[in-house]
C-alpha cells in the first residue's frame, strides 16, 4: 500500500531559495516547487521528519492543514473553521498563530491572527471542549497563516522556529551569521567540491562558517541535537516513525564522522571572540578539525599548504566611523592576496559592496543574500592566471599614490598652506573642499584629527562612481597626511531642506580642545555635522573681536559662542550671547569656562533671536549676526529665509545699535545678494568684507562666504 503524502513548505532567507530547492530534491521529496515565499514539496510523514533533521538551509518546515478564500474577515473565519482543530491538538495545549500577508480588507497581521484564533477557540467550544489558551512566547504548538491574493493557506509549524539553530552556539559576536546563511555561503564558495583543500576564514568571529563547513564536509544531520520540535503536540505525530528517522540520522552522522579528513583555519584579531569560537567548536564536537589563531588579518601569511578557499564575512562599516579602518584593511588585504595566495578562491560576503572595489580584484560571480535586514552580496574571485592577466592590462589595479588625482591635490594643498599654518599657529583648518568634482568632499584638520565630510555628489557623477571615489578619499587622506585611521572621522552632509543647519548625528560626548589665536575652544567631531567651530569664520572672529575692544557686543545666532569668546579674550566691555538652543548656549558657557572668563558682564540668553530682537531695549556698540540660510524650527513662529528676510532682520537689529555702532552681518548662502537699496532707505551703508574675512584655507571657494560691515550713513 502506497504511503500517503503531505504538502509541506520550507522557509528560508532571501537568496537561499534556489539552494534549498536543490537540497529538498536531493533529500527525496517530489513535486518540489520554488516560489518567492519558499520551497513547496510533497513528502510522506517519514520523509517530512527526515527533511527536518537533514536540511541545512531551511529556517522552518511547515505542514499544510487547509486553505480557502479570504477576501474579508468572514471568509477568513470560514477558511479557518474548515479545519477540524480538535483533530490537530488538545484543548489543554497552548497555541499561537503567526499571520503573514494582508489585503484591502485584512490590513494587518494582528487582525488576521485574531480572526483565526477566534475560529479555533469557537470550534473547540462548539464541540464541547475547553477553550485552549494562547501563549505567544512559548506555545506548545504553533500555526502559520499565509494570505496571498485573497487566499489563505494555514500550516502547522512542523519543525518549530529557528531550525537553523544547531545548538552549539553559546555566544556569538556582534553580528553573527545564521547557520543556514553560513551553509549557503559554503555551498556557493565551491569548497565542498574538494574538502581536502584548506578553508580559511580570516575574520572568523564566533566560528559559525568554519563549524558549519566541517559539519557539512562530515555529512552530519544538523538537527539531531535539537531539543524541541513543532510536531510534538500534533495529534497526528507518529513517534515510532519519528524515532526511526532520528536513529537513522544519528547512525549515519556517526559513520560519516569516522571517515572525516579535513582541516580548516580560523583567524580573528579579537581574543575574546576567538575564545567563544573555540567553545562553540567544542560544543559541536568539531574542535579537532579547526585551527584557531589570534592575529590581525593583514598579518596572515600563507602557511596553509595547497591552494584552497578563503571565505569570510567582514564588518560592513554600518557605523560610518568604522569605514576609514575598513577601507585601509581592504586595500592591504587585496595586496596580500595577490602576493601570497595565487590560485586560491576568495569568497566575501558584504553589505558594503563599494568596499570590494578596494581589493582591486575582478570577481567572476556575485550572489545576492540577506543577512538579517541587510542586503548583501557574496563576491567570488579566482586568483588565477586570468586575474594576473587583467592586472597586467590594468596596471592601476593596485593603489599607486602618484596615480590618484585626489592624493596629488591633497599633497599640493598641504604644501601651499604649510608656511601660513606655521606662521599663524593654526591648529584647525580646511585642507580640501571639493577641488576636484569627482571627489566631492571637504577635508578638515583639527589638531591630530582628520574630518572627512562627504557632500551629495553632483548629478553629473554616477552614484557608483561617487561611492568608489569616496572609498579612495577615505584611503588616501590619512595616508597622505600621516594620520592613524582611528583618528579619522567621516560625516555625510546633504543639503538641509526645511531643517535646522545643525544636524545631530550620534551621541558620544567626546570632545577635544583647539587653540585659535590664544582662545581655547571645545570641539566635538563626533556628535554633530558641525563641530562647534566654523573654520571659515576664523578671520571674522578676529575682526569682530578687535572692533569690540572696550565696547559692548551682541552676538545673535551665536551657536557655540566662538565670536563671543574671542571678543572676551580681546577685552570687550560686555557681551550678550543669544541662541535658541540650550545645547549650544551650554557649549558657549563651556568655552568661556575653558578660557577662565566669568562675571556679570557676560550674559547668555536662550531665545528665538528674531523674536528677542523685536523686544530688546538694550543698546550695543557692535552687533554680530550670522543667521542660518533657512530655518523652520518648531520654536519659531514662522520660517526664516536669509535672502528673503535679511532686511527685516537688519531693521530690527538697528533698533538695538548705539549711535556710531556697527553691525557685522554674515551668512553662507551660495549666491546671496544683499539688498543695498533697501538698506540705503533705512539710512545704512553696507561695506563688502568677504574678501577681507576669507582666510587662506577658504580662498578656493568664493561663493559661500558672505560678510558686510553695516553702519548708519554719515549725515
Amino acid at each position: 500500500m502506497k504511503e500517503s503524502t503531505q504538502q509541506f513548505l520550507a522557509l528560508t532567507s532571501p537568496g537561499i531559495e534556489v539552494l534549498l530547492f536543490d537540497e529538498i530534491k536531493s533529500l527525496g521529496a517530489f513535486n518540489v516547487i520554488q516560489k518567492p515565499e519558499g520551497v513547496y514539496f510533497q513528502a510522506s510523514l517519514a520523509l517530512g521528519y527526515k527533511i527536518s533533521l537533514w536540511t541545512r538551509l531551511a529556517t522552518r518546515i511547515m505542514l499544510k492543514l487547509g486553505e480557502g478564500e479570504a477576501k474579508d474577515k468572514d471568509e477568513l473565519f470560514k477558511a479557518a473553521s474548515s479545519i477540524n482543530w480538535p483533530d490537530i491538538f488538545n484543548s489543554t495545549t497552548t497555541f499561537a498563530i503567526d499571520f503573514v500577508g494582508y489585503s484591502e480588507e485584512i490590513r494587518n497581521s494582528q487582525f488576521g491572527g485574531l480572526t483565526i484564533k477566534d475560529a479555533i477557540v469557537d470550534q473547540f467550544r462548539d464541540q464541547g471542549f475547553e477553550r485552549p489558551n494562547v501563549d505567544k512566547k512559548a506555545p506548545q504548538i504553533s500555526f502559520q497563516a499565509r494570505l496571498l491574493r485573497d487566499n489563505v493557506t494555514i500550516f502547522l509549524d512542523f519543525s518549530g522556529r529557528g531550525l537553523f539553530q544547531r545548538g552549539y552556539r553559546e555566544h556569538s559576536g556582534a553580528a553573527p551569521l545564521k547557520e543556514n546563511l553560513a551553509a549557503a555561503l559554503i555551498i556557493r564558495s565551491g569548497w565542498l567540491n574538494d574538502t581536502s583543500k584548506p578553508l580559511v576564514d580570516p575574520m572568523c568571529g564566533s566560528g559559525t562558517i568554519l563549524i558549519e563547513a566541517v559539519s557539512m564536509a562530515a555529512k552530519q544531520a544538523p538537527a539531531i541535537n535539537r531539543q524541541s520540535w513543532g510536531f510534538e503536540s500534533w495529534l497526528s505525530h507518529d513517534d515510532a516513525v519519528w524515532k526511526k528517522q532520528l536513529t537513522l540520522a544519528i547512525d549515519s552522522s556517526e559513520e560519516n564522522m569516522s571517515n572525516l579528513k579535513v582541516k580548516v583555519f580560523g583567524i580573528d584579531i579579537d581574543e575574546r571572540v576567538l575564545r567563544t569560537a573555540q567553545q562553540n567548536a567544542r560544543n559541536a564536537q568539531l574542535h579537532q578539525y579547526i585551527e584557531f589563531t589570534c592575529k590581525n588579518t593583514n598579518d596572515m601569511d600563507n602557511t596553509f599548504g595547497q591552494p584552497g578557499t578563503i571565505l569570510f564575512n567582514p564588518p560592513y562599516g554600518e557605523r560610518i566611523g568604522e569605514l576609514p579602518e575598513l577601507v585601509e584593511n581592504f586595500v592591504l588585504f587585496g595586496q596580500k592576496l595577490k602576493m601570497q595566495f595565487k590560485d586560491w578562491r576568495i569568497a566575501i560576503l558584504t553589505a558594503n559592496v563599494d568596499l570590494l572595489s578596494m581589493l582591486k580584484l575582478s570577481s567572476f560571480k556575485r550572489y545576492k543574500f540577506k543577512n538579517g535586514p541587510l542586503d548583501c552580496q557574496l563576491a567570488l574571485y579566482n586568483l588565477d592566471a586570468k586575474q594576473g592577466a587583467k592586472d597586467a592590462i590594468n596596471p592601476q589595479s593596485d593603489f599607486a599614490e602618484e596615480d590618484s588625482a585626489f592624493a596629488n591635490r591633497l599633497k599640493k594643498n598641504r604644501k601651499n598652506l604649510k608656511g601660513w599654518l606655521k606662521s599663524n599657529e593654526i591648529e584647525a583648518y580646511r585642507l580640501y573642499d571639493g577641488d576636484i568634482p569627482e571627489y566631492n568632499v571637504a577635508i578638515d584638520i583639527y589638531g591630530e584629527y582628520l574630518v572627512i565630510q562627504e557632500y551629495a555628489a553632483p548629478k553629473t557623477i554616477e552614484e557608483d562612481k561617487a561611492k568608489k571615489r569616496l572609498q579612495e578619499v577615505i584611503y588616501w587622506a590619512p595616508k597622505v597626511l600621516n594620520i592613524p585611521t582611528d583618528k579619522v572621522i567621516l560625516k555625510t552632509r546633504a543639503k538641509q531642506r526645511g531643517a535646522n543647519q545643525y544636524e545631530r548625528l550620534e551621541k558620544s560626548k567626546q570632545s577635544l580642545t583647539i587653540n585659535e589665536h590664544g582662545a581655547l575652544f571645545k570641539i566635538n567631531l563626533w556628535d554633530y555635522l558641525d563641530t562647534g567651530l566654523f573654520l571659515d569664520h576664523r578671520k571674522t572672529r578676529q575682526i569682530v573681536a578687535k572692533k569690540s575692544q572696550g565696547k559692548s557686543l551682541l552676538n545673535l545666532f551665536a551657536y557655540t559662542g566662538s565670536v563671543s569668546v574671542q571678543a572676551a579674550v580681546q577685552g570687550a566691555a560686555s557681551i550678550t550671547t543669544v541662541d535658541m538652543s540650550n545645547t549650544y548656549l551650554n557649549w558657549a558657557e563651556d568655552n568661556f569656562a575653558l578660557n577662565k572668563l566669568n562675571g556679570h558682564k557676560y550674559q547668555f540668553i536662550q531665545a528665538d533671536c528674531l523674536d528677542w530682537l523685536k523686544k530688546n531695549v538694550t543698546k550695543f556698540d557692535v552687533i554680530f549676526i550670522d543667521p542660518p540660510t533657512f530655518s523652520n524650527s518648531k520654536r519659531m513662529e514662522d520660517s526664516f529665509d536669509v535672502q528673503r528676510d535679511h532686511v527685516d532682520l537688519i531693521t530690527d537689529a538697528l533698533k538695538s545699535l548705539n549711535r556710531g555702532g556697527e553691525i557685522f552681518f554674515t551668512n553662507n548662502k551660495r549666491n546671496f545678494k544683499i539688498d543695498f537699496e533697501a538698506l540705503a532707505e533705512l539710512g545704512l551703508t553696507a561695506e563688502a568684507m568677504s574678501d577681507v574675512t576669507r582666510d587662506k584655507d577658504f580662498a578656493r571657494n568664493k561663493h559661500i562666504h558672505n560678510s558686510w560691515s553695516i553702519r548708519r550713513t554719515a549725515t
